[in-house]
């Protein structure tokens, strides 16, 4: 592959211009769904289009003005990867039925969604929503409302899978740049714990009020005994295929071709009584593989300026790389984010000129992490990039792919769920950005 162009020819060669196809692709994902009918139709039929060339834009300026082969490239096969482990989590959850009968209470909401929180370290938080959104919904169908989804997404597709490299994408990258497998586990269990007993406190609060203003007949209704009754069950060996693939090495796309394998295989032998059951359609997916295609180009730039720039914030606190990877996270791919902000903590604390050669089979760049690792110090800032990219994930539609997916199962389930800037406004702001802040400043 060719090689990255140094930091200085970027540096000259980033108009600030070149990061406007990235805000507009933002602003039309926030305002288009707001639009009146006949205007949102044209958007619904033409956003591919809308993505595909703003993203383009971005790719041919790279090509033709910067020599910016290798970071195109490198970014088409991250999304490339992302897409095939978000697109065989689909289709391999969308065969898995979980029969419910009867309705949840308060309580029962939120034993299902820390249930769902420890699911996204073993599964992923992009296999625990697509398993779990569809029963979630079926199990509050007569009281469903849009906080029932909005704390899903924060819960179970974002904040849940802070513990495991499996639980988020940054986390895995981590894993693969040093970071032990179990060491989140054991550093940040009690800042996990924290936040989603907050957030479920606040939900309960939410679901609590919504029960007591149901009609007596509907809580009657509720009070119901709930039972399960699994349908697709060869799809968890699928699911267990999928996320065992993560460990594979990028050879010959070897990863994502197990991936697509378990896919194709589970849609073909998934029973169609399972799939009418859950209302699969790959409308979802599709708008997802559309939309992150067009972001993922259009980040380029502002991913760019954070490598080439981000030195001159001056972080030196563990607080300070929480907010920063967490806003950034916001809206754009926690995944490159992490990474950034981790290269960042390295250039401050790590003297490369002091460290060992590489081991058998070590990626040099490993070494970084692991002096950090054995620093007191320095592990905290470790910490505060892992957390601040998982937690803050959850403030926006995009900043985390499942959420998108959540929210597009959700409309196509008929569910009412809240714009973007509804969701921003009305509860990452005013509910979640408090719990996260008050987090940050207890543990970092």
């Amino acid at each position: 592959m060719e090689a990255l162009p140094p930091l200085a020819a970027l540096e000259a060669a980033i108009p600030p211009a070149l990061v406007v196809p990235f805000g507009l692709l933002l602003a039309l994902i926030a305002v288009m769904p707001l639009t009146p009918p006949r205007v949102k139709h044209l958007w619904d039929h033409y956003y591919p289009h809308t993505a595909i060339g703003l993203g383009g834009l971005v790719a041919g300026f790279y090509l033709a003005r910067m020599s910016g082969g290798a970071i195109v490239a490198r970014t088409l096969h991250e999304y490339f990867s992302f897409i095939c482990l978000i697109g065989s989590l689909f289709v391999v959850a969308g065969g898995i039925h979980l029969k419910v009968k009867g309705e949840a209470t308060p309580r029962d909401n939120v034993m299902f969604l820390l249930i769902g929180a420890v699911a996204a370290n073993l599964i992923g938080t992009t296999g625990a929503s697509m398993v779990l959104i569809r029963p979630w919904i079926r199990m509050n169908k007569i009281r469903i409302s849009a906080f029932h989804i909005v704390f899903f997404i924060f819960i179970v597709s974002n904040c849940g899978g802070a513990l495991t490299p499996i639980g988020d994408p940054p986390l895995f990258l981590g894993y693969l740049r040093g970071v032990p497998f179990f060491w989140l586990l054991d550093h940040v269990i009690v800042a996990w714990l924290v936040t989603i007993g907050a957030i479920l406190v606040v939900f309960y609060a939410f679901d609590r009020r919504s029960f007591r203003h149901a009609p007596r007949a509907i809580q009657a209704q509720i009070k119901e005994p709930d039972t399960w009754r699994l349908e697709g069950g060869v799809n968890l060996v699928f699911l267990l295929l999928i996320i065992g693939a993560v460990f594979l090495p990028e050879t010959f796309f070897l990863r994502e071709l197990v991936m697509l394998g378990a896919a194709v295989a589970s849609f073909r032998l998934t029973p169609k009584l399972a799939h009418v059951e859950n209302h699969f359609t790959f409308g979802p997916i599709r708008e997802v593989a559309f939309l992150f295609l067009g972001i993922f180009l259009t980040m380029m730039p502002a991913l760019g300026y954070l490598e080439l720039h981000g030195r001159e914030y001056g972080f030196t606190r563990p607080a300070q790389y929480y907010f920063a990877t967490g806003g950034l996270s916001s809206v754009l791919d926690n995944a490159p984010t992490y990474l950034n902000f981790l290269q960042l903590a390295e250039a401050t604390f790590v003297d490369r000129a002091t460290l060992p050669p590489a081991g058998p089979g070590e990626v040099a760049a490993n070494a970084g992490v692991k002096q950090m690792l054995a620093s007191v110090h320095a592990r905290r800032f470790i910490i505060a990039i892992s957390l601040g990219s998982v937690f803050f994930g959850a403030m926006t539609y995009i900043g985390n792919g499942p959420n998108f997916m959540v929210k597009s199962v959700a409309e196509h389930a008929g569910v009412k769920v809240p714009t973007f800037f509804g969701y921003v406004f009305k509860y990452s702001l005013p509910f979640l950005l408090p719990i996260l802040v008050v987090a940050g400043l207890l543990f970092l």
